[in-house]
């Protein structure tokens, strides 16, 4: 028989993993932004579905992970174009 606590401590120990699991997705948008980078590769080195990672993704950021790629691009660009070259 499984202890009352124990069915909680599972639930927590997934959720803090997808949490992992969506952390290193955001991690990769961020260092390869300038790469072409695509949900269907994003979720398959997740190893998940791609409309399970897009809904994960979107419950931990707010955004969907094309959209919070395009909001590093935005940024990126911004930053150029205030800065130049040399940022």
């Amino acid at each position: 028989m499984c202890r009352p606590g124990w069915a909680q401590a599972r639930v927590t120990a997934r959720r803090l993993d997808d949490l992992t699991r969506m952390r290193r997705v955001r991690d990769r948008i961020d260092r390869e932004y300038a790469h072409p980078l695509d949900v269907l590769e994003l979720a398959r080195t997740a190893d998940l579905p791609p409309a399970l990672l897009t809904r994960q993704f979107r419950l931990a950021y707010g955004a969907s992970p094309y959209d919070y790629l395009l909001t590093r691009r935005a940024e990126r660009a911004r930053t150029l174009r205030l800065h130049g070259a040399e940022s």
